[in-house]
Protein backbone atom coordinates (compact mmCIF):
# COMPACT_ATOMS: atom_id res chain seq x y z
CA UNK A 1 0.00 0.00 0.00
CA UNK A 2 1.28 3.43 -0.87
CA UNK A 3 1.32 5.91 1.99
CA UNK A 4 -0.43 9.07 0.93
CA UNK A 5 1.25 12.44 1.02
CA UNK A 6 -0.80 15.12 2.81
CA UNK A 7 -2.28 17.72 0.54
CA UNK A 8 -0.28 20.94 0.46
CA UNK A 9 -3.50 22.94 0.43
CA UNK A 10 -5.09 21.34 3.46
CA UNK A 11 -4.16 21.72 7.10
CA UNK A 12 -3.91 18.51 9.16
CA UNK A 13 -7.19 19.32 10.87
CA UNK A 14 -8.91 19.33 7.47
CA UNK A 15 -7.90 15.78 6.59
CA UNK A 16 -10.71 13.23 6.33
CA UNK A 17 -10.81 10.98 9.40
CA UNK A 18 -10.11 7.83 7.36
CA UNK A 19 -6.95 9.46 5.96
CA UNK A 20 -5.53 10.35 9.37
CA UNK A 21 -3.40 7.18 9.69
CA UNK A 22 -1.92 7.77 6.23
CA UNK A 23 -1.16 11.42 6.99
CA UNK A 24 0.56 10.51 10.27
CA UNK A 25 2.50 7.69 8.61
CA UNK A 26 3.84 10.08 5.98
CA UNK A 27 4.82 12.63 8.63
CA UNK A 28 6.69 9.96 10.59
CA UNK A 29 8.42 8.63 7.49
CA UNK A 30 9.54 12.10 6.42
CA UNK A 31 10.87 12.82 9.92
CA UNK A 32 13.12 9.75 9.98
CA UNK A 33 16.72 10.83 10.32
CA UNK A 34 17.81 8.75 7.33
CA UNK A 35 14.94 9.59 4.96
CA UNK A 36 17.07 11.94 2.88
CA UNK A 37 19.54 9.12 2.22
CA UNK A 38 17.02 7.42 -0.06
CA UNK A 39 15.68 10.50 -1.79
CA UNK A 40 12.90 11.02 0.72
CA UNK A 41 11.31 14.31 1.61
CA UNK A 42 13.07 14.71 4.94
CA UNK A 43 14.72 17.98 5.83
CA UNK A 44 16.38 16.13 8.72
CA UNK A 45 13.98 17.92 11.07
CA UNK A 46 12.08 15.91 13.69
CA UNK A 47 8.47 16.74 14.43
CA UNK A 48 7.59 19.07 17.26
CA UNK A 49 4.25 17.37 17.86
CA UNK A 50 1.16 16.10 16.09
CA UNK A 51 -1.90 18.35 15.92
CA UNK A 52 -4.63 17.07 18.25
CA UNK A 53 -6.69 15.89 15.28
CA UNK A 54 -3.88 13.54 14.24
CA UNK A 55 -3.07 11.96 17.62
CA UNK A 56 -4.07 8.26 17.55
CA UNK A 57 -7.36 7.71 19.34
CA UNK A 58 -6.67 4.13 20.40
CA UNK A 59 -4.15 1.31 20.09
CA UNK A 60 -5.84 -0.04 16.95
CA UNK A 61 -5.24 3.24 15.15
CA UNK A 62 -1.64 3.39 16.40
CA UNK A 63 -1.01 -0.09 15.00
CA UNK A 64 -2.66 0.90 11.71
CA UNK A 65 -0.13 3.73 11.45
CA UNK A 66 2.65 1.28 12.33
CA UNK A 67 1.55 -1.01 9.52
CA UNK A 68 1.55 1.80 6.96
CA UNK A 69 5.08 2.79 7.99
CA UNK A 70 6.15 -0.86 8.01
CA UNK A 71 4.94 -1.46 4.45
CA UNK A 72 6.71 1.63 3.20
CA UNK A 73 9.98 0.72 4.94
CA UNK A 74 9.79 -2.82 3.55
CA UNK A 75 9.59 -1.42 0.02
CA UNK A 76 11.97 1.54 0.03
CA UNK A 77 15.75 1.76 0.18
CA UNK A 78 16.24 3.91 3.26
CA UNK A 79 19.02 2.65 5.56
CA UNK A 80 16.42 1.93 8.24
CA UNK A 81 14.17 -0.10 5.91
CA UNK A 82 14.07 -3.65 4.60
CA UNK A 83 12.16 -6.72 5.74
CA UNK A 84 11.02 -7.16 9.33
CA UNK A 85 13.57 -9.36 11.12
CA UNK A 86 12.80 -8.53 14.77
CA UNK A 87 10.10 -7.23 17.09
CA UNK A 88 10.09 -5.29 20.32
CA UNK A 89 7.48 -6.00 22.96
CA UNK A 90 7.04 -4.77 26.51
CA UNK A 91 4.58 -3.91 29.25
CA UNK A 92 4.52 -1.52 32.18
CA UNK A 93 3.66 -4.27 34.69
CA UNK A 94 3.07 -8.04 34.81
CA UNK A 95 -0.67 -7.39 34.43
CA UNK A 96 -0.59 -4.59 31.83
CA UNK A 97 -1.49 -5.06 28.19
CA UNK A 98 1.77 -5.30 26.23
CA UNK A 99 2.64 -3.10 23.28
CA UNK A 100 4.88 -3.92 20.35
CA UNK A 101 6.48 -2.78 17.11
CA UNK A 102 8.24 -4.42 14.17
CA UNK A 103 11.96 -3.85 13.56
CA UNK A 104 13.49 -3.75 10.08
CA UNK A 105 16.72 -5.31 8.86
CA UNK A 106 18.33 -1.93 8.24
CA UNK A 107 18.42 -1.14 11.97
CA UNK A 108 19.64 -4.55 13.20
CA UNK A 109 23.36 -5.16 13.80
CA UNK A 110 25.60 -7.91 15.15
CA UNK A 111 27.70 -7.40 18.27
CA UNK A 112 30.78 -5.31 17.56
CA UNK A 113 29.08 -3.15 14.94
CA UNK A 114 29.58 0.56 14.47
CA UNK A 115 26.16 2.23 14.28
CA UNK A 116 25.97 5.06 11.72
CA UNK A 117 25.42 8.32 13.55
CA UNK A 118 22.95 9.46 10.88
CA UNK A 119 20.61 6.55 11.64
CA UNK A 120 18.96 8.25 14.64
CA UNK A 121 18.10 11.68 15.99
CA UNK A 122 19.01 10.53 19.52
CA UNK A 123 20.55 7.37 20.99
CA UNK A 124 18.97 6.00 24.18
CA UNK A 125 20.89 2.87 25.20
CA UNK A 126 18.92 0.03 26.79
CA UNK A 127 20.08 -3.43 27.96
CA UNK A 128 17.56 -6.12 27.08
CA UNK A 129 17.07 -9.83 26.57
CA UNK A 130 16.16 -11.08 23.12
CA UNK A 131 14.63 -14.43 22.18
CA UNK A 132 15.19 -15.92 18.73
CA UNK A 133 12.62 -18.35 17.34
CA UNK A 134 13.78 -21.62 15.81
CA UNK A 135 10.40 -22.28 14.22
CA UNK A 136 7.70 -20.05 12.77
CA UNK A 137 4.50 -19.02 14.53
CA UNK A 138 2.38 -18.08 11.50
CA UNK A 139 -1.09 -16.52 11.49
CA UNK A 140 -3.83 -18.98 12.38
CA UNK A 141 -7.40 -19.03 13.65
CA UNK A 142 -6.66 -20.59 17.04
CA UNK A 143 -4.50 -18.80 19.63
CA UNK A 144 -0.92 -19.85 20.18
CA UNK A 145 -0.44 -21.43 23.60
CA UNK A 146 2.40 -20.83 26.02
CA UNK A 147 3.66 -24.38 25.50
CA UNK A 148 3.77 -23.91 21.72
CA UNK A 149 5.60 -20.60 22.01
CA UNK A 150 8.13 -22.07 24.43
CA UNK A 151 8.80 -24.92 21.99
CA UNK A 152 9.45 -22.35 19.25
CA UNK A 153 12.15 -20.47 21.22
CA UNK A 154 15.60 -21.40 19.97
CA UNK A 155 17.96 -19.17 21.93
CA UNK A 156 18.28 -16.22 24.31
CA UNK A 157 20.57 -13.26 23.60
CA UNK A 158 21.88 -10.16 25.30
CA UNK A 159 20.93 -7.16 23.17
CA UNK A 160 21.32 -3.42 23.16
CA UNK A 161 18.44 -1.38 21.83
CA UNK A 162 19.04 2.25 20.95
CA UNK A 163 15.74 4.05 21.25
CA UNK A 164 15.04 7.07 19.08
CA UNK A 165 12.17 9.38 18.22
CA UNK A 166 10.82 11.11 15.18
CA UNK A 167 9.95 13.99 17.53
CA UNK A 168 12.13 16.81 18.82
CA UNK A 169 11.95 15.67 22.44
CA UNK A 170 12.07 11.99 23.36
CA UNK A 171 9.04 10.88 25.36
CA UNK A 172 7.22 14.18 24.92
CA UNK A 173 4.16 12.87 23.10
CA UNK A 174 1.10 10.86 24.18
CA UNK A 175 1.85 7.17 24.64
CA UNK A 176 -0.19 6.15 21.59
CA UNK A 177 1.75 8.56 19.40
CA UNK A 178 5.03 6.97 20.47
CA UNK A 179 3.50 3.53 19.89
CA UNK A 180 2.61 4.58 16.34
CA UNK A 181 6.20 5.80 15.95
CA UNK A 182 7.58 2.24 15.95
CA UNK A 183 7.49 2.31 19.77
CA UNK A 184 10.50 4.67 19.62
CA UNK A 185 12.84 2.14 18.03
CA UNK A 186 16.15 3.33 16.65
CA UNK A 187 18.64 0.47 16.33
CA UNK A 188 19.22 -3.03 17.71
CA UNK A 189 22.49 -4.85 18.41
CA UNK A 190 22.28 -8.60 19.02
CA UNK A 191 24.88 -10.69 20.84
CA UNK A 192 25.58 -14.39 20.45
CA UNK A 193 22.89 -16.59 21.95
CA UNK A 194 22.54 -19.57 24.25
CA UNK A 195 20.18 -22.41 23.42
CA UNK A 196 19.54 -23.43 27.03
CA UNK A 197 17.22 -20.49 27.55
CA UNK A 198 15.07 -22.39 30.07
CA UNK A 199 18.02 -22.35 32.48
CA UNK A 200 17.88 -18.55 32.74
CA UNK A 201 15.68 -16.81 35.29
CA UNK A 202 15.47 -13.17 34.15
CA UNK A 203 14.62 -12.03 37.67
CA UNK A 204 17.96 -13.37 38.92
CA UNK A 205 20.23 -12.21 36.10
CA UNK A 206 22.90 -9.63 36.84
CA UNK A 207 23.35 -6.96 34.18
CA UNK A 208 26.38 -4.75 33.71
CA UNK A 209 26.70 -1.94 31.18
CA UNK A 210 29.93 -0.15 30.33
CA UNK A 211 29.85 3.23 28.60
CA UNK A 212 33.15 4.28 27.04
CA UNK A 213 34.89 1.63 29.12
CA UNK A 214 33.46 2.78 32.46
CA UNK A 215 31.02 0.64 34.42
CA UNK A 216 27.76 2.60 34.44
CA UNK A 217 25.23 -0.04 35.60
CA UNK A 218 25.60 -3.13 37.79
CA UNK A 219 22.23 -4.48 38.86
CA UNK A 220 20.00 -7.53 39.04
CA UNK A 221 16.35 -7.96 38.23
CA UNK A 222 14.00 -8.07 35.32
CA UNK A 223 11.87 -5.60 33.38
CA UNK A 224 8.62 -4.06 34.71
CA UNK A 225 6.74 -6.63 32.62
CA UNK A 226 8.15 -9.56 34.57
CA UNK A 227 7.85 -12.90 32.76
CA UNK A 228 9.20 -12.44 29.21
CA UNK A 229 7.47 -15.56 27.89
CA UNK A 230 4.09 -13.94 28.62
CA UNK A 231 5.17 -11.15 26.27
CA UNK A 232 6.17 -13.64 23.57
CA UNK A 233 2.82 -15.44 23.77
CA UNK A 234 0.96 -12.15 23.56
CA UNK A 235 3.06 -11.06 20.58
CA UNK A 236 2.55 -14.36 18.73
CA UNK A 237 -1.21 -13.90 18.93
CA UNK A 238 -1.10 -10.16 18.27
CA UNK A 239 1.02 -10.68 15.13
CA UNK A 240 -1.31 -13.48 14.07
CA UNK A 241 -4.34 -11.19 14.29
CA UNK A 242 -2.49 -8.59 12.21
CA UNK A 243 -1.92 -11.23 9.54
CA UNK A 244 1.85 -11.08 9.99
CA UNK A 245 2.86 -13.98 12.18
CA UNK A 246 6.38 -14.53 13.47
CA UNK A 247 8.80 -16.28 11.09
CA UNK A 248 11.59 -18.59 12.13
CA UNK A 249 14.81 -16.75 13.06
CA UNK A 250 12.98 -13.60 14.12
CA UNK A 251 14.43 -12.00 17.27
CA UNK A 252 12.05 -10.60 19.88
CA UNK A 253 13.36 -8.13 22.44
CA UNK A 254 11.47 -7.85 25.69
CA UNK A 255 12.06 -4.45 27.29
CA UNK A 256 14.77 -2.53 29.05
CA UNK A 257 16.15 -3.77 32.34
CA UNK A 258 17.57 -0.33 33.22
CA UNK A 259 15.55 2.44 31.58
CA UNK A 260 17.23 4.52 28.86
CA UNK A 261 20.68 6.10 29.05
CA UNK A 262 21.14 8.72 26.35
CA UNK A 263 24.54 8.93 24.73
CA UNK A 264 26.05 10.76 21.80
CA UNK A 265 27.96 9.93 18.63
CA UNK A 266 31.34 8.33 19.26
CA UNK A 267 30.15 6.41 22.34
CA UNK A 268 31.19 2.79 22.97
CA UNK A 269 28.73 0.47 24.72
CA UNK A 270 29.05 -3.01 26.21
CA UNK A 271 26.45 -5.09 28.07
CA UNK A 272 26.94 -8.35 29.95
CA UNK A 273 24.15 -10.47 31.42
CA UNK A 274 25.30 -13.24 33.75
CA UNK A 275 25.50 -16.50 31.82
CA UNK A 276 25.23 -14.92 28.37
CA UNK A 277 27.85 -13.73 25.89
CA UNK A 278 28.42 -9.99 25.98
CA UNK A 279 27.05 -7.61 23.37
CA UNK A 280 28.94 -4.51 22.32
CA UNK A 281 28.65 -1.70 19.80
CA UNK A 282 29.80 1.82 19.20
CA UNK A 283 28.14 4.81 17.60
CA UNK A 284 30.13 6.39 14.82
CA UNK A 285 31.51 9.89 15.46
CA UNK A 286 29.30 12.70 14.29
CA UNK A 287 29.41 13.30 10.56
CA UNK A 288 30.75 16.67 9.40
CA UNK A 289 27.99 19.26 9.07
Amino acid sequence: MTVLKPSSSASPSEEEPDLVPQVVARLLLNARHDAHKSGGESSDAPLRELPPSLVPENAAQAYEIQDLVRRELEQNHAPSGGPVVAWKVGASSPQAEPVCAPIHRGTVFASGAVIPDELCHVFGAEAELGFRLSRALPPRATPWTREEVEEAIGSVHAVIELVDSRFETFGSQPALTHLADQASHGALVIGYGRRNWRDFNPAELNMKMWIDGKLAYDQSGTTPAGDPVRLLVWLANHASRRGLGLPAEVTIITGSTMGSHFVGPGTALKVLFSGLPEVAASIAPASPA
